[in-house]
C-alpha cells in the first residue's frame, strides 16, 4: 500500500491519482490542506530528496511569497519551517511505499511506469 501526499484540487495530483487508479495500485491520500504535515515526516523525505527538490518554486504558493521570505529558504531547518506553515509549497504528490520510503516525486508517466509496475 502507498500513501500519496498532496492536495486534491492539484493537477499533478490528479494525474498521478488517475494514473495509479488506472493500473490497479492501492494507496491511501494524505491531504495537507485537511492534515497537515510533521517536521518529522519532512525531515524524513530528506533521506530521500533534498529540500531543493522538495520546495515547489515554479508554484502559485512560492511565486507569491515576497522576495523576503524566499531568500529565507537557505537550508532543511527553513525548508521545512515554510513547508509546514505553506504546506501547498511541498512539490506534489509525493509517494511513500508501505515501509515509509519515499519512492516518487512529481508525476511522470516513464518514471510511475518504472517504479510501481
Amino acid at each position: 500500500m502507498f500513501t500519496v501526499y498532496g492536495i486534491p484540487n492539484c493537477n499533478t495530483v490528479k494525474k498521478a491519482r488517475t494514473w495509479l487508479d488506472e493500473k490497479g495500485i492501492p494507496y491511501t491520500f494524505h491531504d495537507y490542506k485537511k492534515k497537515g504535515i510533521s517536521a518529522e515526516k519532512i525531515t524524513d523525505w530528506f533521506k530521500y530528496y533534498p529540500w531543493e527538490k522538495l520546495v515547489n518554486k515554479a508554484g502559485t504558493t512560492w511565486k507569491q511569497l515576497s522576495d523576503e521570505e524566499k531568500t529565507a529558504v537557505v537550508d532543511e531547518k527553513s525548508a521545512t519551517d515554510l513547508m509546514i506553515e505553506k504546506n501547498s509549497v511541498i512539490k506534489r504528490p509525493l509517494i511513500e511505499d508501505a515501509s515509509g520510503k519515499a519512492v516518487a516525486l512529481g508525476f511522470s508517466e516513464k518514471e510511475y511506469e518504472e517504479t510501481f509496475l
